[in-house]
């Protein structure tokens, strides 16, 4: 049986649980946030993280790929979102379009 099958929850298969990288690599600051980026880039549940992190103002660390800052530039944008997880999830948006919306 694995991890999945026993925990759903999206962080089952989120590419900074693997393991292979510290707890706290994800909460950094400044040009350390780049490569915390990185991890984020092939993870298949980015958009849940950052659906999850907008949904809940996660206030520190890098989330779906996006920094506090960025995160909260983009609640700024578009306020009017009640749910990012139907926003993100619930559709078939990219990341990529996402931007280009905002």
């Amino acid at each position: 049986m694995t991890v999945l099958e026993v925990d759903g929850h999206w962080t089952a298969r989120a590419a900074c649980g693997s393991g292979k990288l510290a707890p706290d690599a994800l909460f950094v600051e400044g040009s350390a946030q780049r490569d915390a980026r990185g991890v984020c880039l092939g993870c298949p549940v980015r958009l849940d993280c950052l659906a999850d992190a907008l949904d809940s103002r996660a206030d520190f660390g890098v989330w779906g790929g996006m920094t506090e800052r960025e995160r909260r530039a983009l609640l700024r944008r578009r306020p009017d979102v009640v749910s990012w997880r139907e926003e993100l999830v619930g559709s078939d948006m990219t990341l990529a379009s996402l931007s280009s919306r905002v």
